[in-house]
């Protein structure tokens, strides 16, 4: 049996107190980060592919199902906002976007599907695709995988499953092999804990590494709100010593903190 399907190593969880299943939780949510380290090597490897590809012109791509899935679209939906860049990290999920709300029956089951939603971002040779699946056996992320290779994309996994099909199926698996769940099966839990944090590492190295952080700032943010317009201001503040109004109306006129800066320093 799988780890992840792997009975959970409380018994009797329906008569525990309320304060007996936080603590509990919390003891197995504490061991996803030592999971999560063991993998630093192998996302080493996915992140300077990736950004060799991206310098070209590629994409990073997530594929997965339900769970999964969601976590990709959620990391591919966070880019634009916070590193202002358009198109460059893209999550697709099993049955499509009503899936991100509402379970889309057997969607996982198509092993030919994932191709075909790729292929409508005319994917190539230059991008990069990640299937996630906690199980490492979800039949839309390997029939992806699978073409994807065909077609001369660089792969990788994210499970937590030791050695599962998808591990063997890309050429860069990522396994944080974060034990059972606290309730049987139920991989939102600690896996997605984990596949949360994996997509992080991996999307904002990527970031960083593009060169959409200067220092520690997000110089490329999109000011799509009063907070993010307040926070810019203040880093125009720090790098040009300007006053906040003479700040914001530079931040308001160039629309980014990188922008403004440079607007400033060259006159």
């Amino acid at each position: 049996m799988s780890t992840t399907e792997s009975s959970s190593l409380y018994e009797h969880l329906d008569q525990m107190s309320a304060r007996e299943i936080l603590e509990n939780m919390n003891q197995e949510d504490a061991k996803v980060h030592a999971a999560v380290a063991l993998a630093i090597p192998a996302v080493e490897k996915l992140v300077e592919g990736t950004v060799e590809r991206m310098k070209k012109g590629g994409r990073l791509f997530y594929i997965g199902a339900g769970t999964s899935g969601r976590l990709g679209i959620l990391d591919a939906s966070e880019i634009p906002p916070t590193y202002g860049v358009e198109g460059k990290v893209i999550g697709l999920i099993a049955g499509g976007d009503r899936a991100i709300r509402k379970a889309v029956e057997a969607a996982e089951d198509h092993e030919q599907q994932a191709w075909e939603d790729l292929k409508a971002f005319d994917i190539n040779e230059n991008d990069v695709l990640v299937g996630i699946a906690a199980s490492g056996r979800t039949p839309y992320v390997l029939g992806g995988i699978a073409k994807a290779r065909e077609n001369g994309l660089l792969t990788a996994g994210i499970t937590c499953n030791a050695g599962s099909k998808l591990s063997q199926a890309v050429e860069i698996p990522i396994e944080a092999v974060v034990g059972p769940e606290f309730v049987t099966g139920s991989t939102r839990m600690k896996a997605g804990t984990a596949q949360k944090l994996l997509l992080n590492m991996i999307s904002t190295t990527c970031m960083i590494r593009m060169g959409r952080v200067k220092g520690n700032r997000m110089v490329d943010m999109q000011l799509t709100n009063e907070k993010l317009v307040d926070r810019g201001t203040k880093m125009i503040m720090e790098a040009t010593g300007l006053e906040y109004g003479k700040a914001e109306a530079l931040l308001l006129a160039h629309g980014s903190v990188r922008k403004a800066v440079a607007a400033h320093f060259s006159k």
